[in-house]
């Protein structure tokens, strides 16, 4: 489940990094803030 979670994370961190490359500011903040909460050293959702 921890392999899940880091893949996820880290999913979610580069598509933040994207968004704000494509001028989406807003939606890349989120996606790096739910990236970094869902990640095994973050404050996890599922435990």
């Amino acid at each position: 489940m921890a392999t899940l979670l880091w893949i996820l994370a880290v999913v979610l961190v580069i598509a933040g990094i994207f968004a704000i490359l494509r001028k989406q500011l807003l939606w890349g903040i989120v996606l790096i803030v739910v990236g970094l909460l869902v990640g095994p050293g973050g404050v996890s959702i599922f435990t």
